[in-house]
């Protein structure tokens, strides 16, 4: 996709009542979806396949996996931190680095726990609450969608 298209397409979201816009083109796929004031664009290659046959399948498949999900839900106890955005969640500040928390250490408010990767800029998270981490639910690198739960504090 051309960048002024795509420039112009994140312009016109940012200023309209817009929340989320997504475009499949020959070239790729782009969604762009306003997390708080700025919009945030993720972009994907298409598969060269019959758009018609993926998109039933594409449907069918979330089904599943949402309904094991559902009764697993309840067994979590404690705070979850979920993600204020779209991006990519990175443990620590860079590869090699010492993650910022890790399974049973204890956490103050205000204390980065993590980092969200978007549109090349790196976002600190903080704990909300003190507390020991007691589970992570994200893997590194793993992309995460706004309001996705991170990692657990009890």
């Amino acid at each position: 996709m051309d960048l002024r298209k795509l420039k112009t397409l994140i312009d016109l979201v940012s200023e309209s009542n817009v929340s989320e816009l997504e475009i499949t083109e020959a070239d790729g796929k782009v969604r762009i979806v306003k997390a708080g004031a700025q919009p945030v664009v993720m972009t994907m290659p298409v598969a060269q396949a019959a758009p018609a046959a993926a998109a039933p399948a594409a449907a069918a498949a979330p089904a599943a996996p949402a309904a094991e999900a559902a009764p697993a839900a309840p067994v979590e106890t404690g705070h979850v931190v979920k993600s204020p955005m779209v991006g990519t969640f990175y443990r620590a500040s860079s590869p090699g680095a010492k993650a910022f928390a890790e399974v049973g250490d204890t956490v103050k408010a205000g204390q980065a726990v993590c980092i969200i990767e978007a549109m090349k800029i790196m976002n600190e998270i903080e704990a909300d609450k003190d507390g020991v981490i007691s589970k992570i639910l994200v893997e590194n690198g793993q992309p995460v969608e706004y309001g996705q739960p991170l990692l657990i504090i009890e």
